[in-house]
């Protein structure tokens, strides 16, 4: 998706793509981070967030869930906290009857400035984000157990850091579904790298949508979303333009991999513990 500030439009494109996806067999369907909802300015979130179990996005994904009797990460949304200055930024799960299973509130928060070379006028083309002024981090880590295996939830930024996926992978995560709206500039040079990476070291399925094009406030994002398998091959990517990609997940073949491949049980540095030598 390339989603803007008209939620009901990007709801009814997000409609649309789930009824593909599910026409072609898909029984689990992962949106984007900020499906519903990409403003002009960081503030507008505050405008348009909800109470956590009420509002149109959450009764959306949960009417579309019951409708096609899937299951739906569904990407991110602002959820209303204690204070009017700033949201979470959460990932809500819904599972074939409609009904919320999990939320992970975003973990890592976005705060970069990124230059990107020299424009024609030979000015610095700077772009600066600082998602921390609205959002609210999260403080736990979050999985769930579905029909198609356990989900870890991670949202975009949050695959920079590997050390969350190894204490997700602690708790036996068969699958990790990672929402994202990668910059264009920063998923060029890094977002099949780490989509792979955390496959790879984690012998595990990465499902990563992500936003793709160019929005109202005059943001272009990567696109080129994808599904990798834990052996890190790719097994179904959209670059660019609006779709989606769908591939099968074969708990038989994960689990014989793991086992004549065993390096999760070869690890012996106990992340999170440090040494001044």
């Amino acid at each position: 998706m390339a989603s803007g500030s008209n939620i009901q439009g990007n709801l009814t494109e997000a409609g649309r793509l789930i009824s593909q996806a599910v026409g072609a067999g898909a029984s689990l369907v992962v949106l984007p981070e900020n499906f519903a909802h990409m403003g002009i300015e960081e503030t507008d979130k505050l405008g348009i967030a909800e109470a956590a179990g009420d509002g149109m996005i959450q009764t959306f994904l949960a009417d579309q869930a019951k409708q096609h009797n899937i299951w739906i990460v569904g990407g991110t949304i602002p959820i209303l906290t204690s204070e009017n200055t700033h949201v979470k930024a959460a990932c809500l799960v819904f599972d074939s009857e409609g009904q919320q299973v999990a939320r992970y509130d975003k973990f890592h928060l976005f705060d970069v400035e990124i230059e990107d070379g020299t424009d024609q006028k030979g000015e610095n083309n700077q772009e600066k984000y600082a998602e921390s002024e609205t959002i609210s981090a999260g403080d736990s880590l979050v999985w769930v157990d579905s029909p198609f295996g356990r989900i870890g939830l991670a949202v975009c930024y949050d695959v920079r850091f590997p050390e969350l996926f190894r204490e997700l992978i602690k708790h036996n995560i068969e699958i990790f579904a990672i929402p994202s709206a990668f910059t264009a500039t920063t998923g060029q040079a890094h977002w099949e790298t780490l989509l792979r990476a955390r496959a790879i070291e984690n012998l595990s399925y990465v499902v990563a949508p992500n936003q793709g094009g160019y929005h109202v406030n005059g943001r272009e994002t990567h696109g080129d979303s994808m599904i990798v398998d834990p052996w890190g091959n790719i097994m179904d990517r959209l670059q660019a333009g609006s779709g989606f990609v769908a591939a099968e997940i074969d708990l038989d073949r994960l689990s014989l991999l793991r086992q004549n491949f065993p390096s999760l049980q070869h690890r012996r540095i106990n992340c999170g513990t440090t040494d001044d030598r």
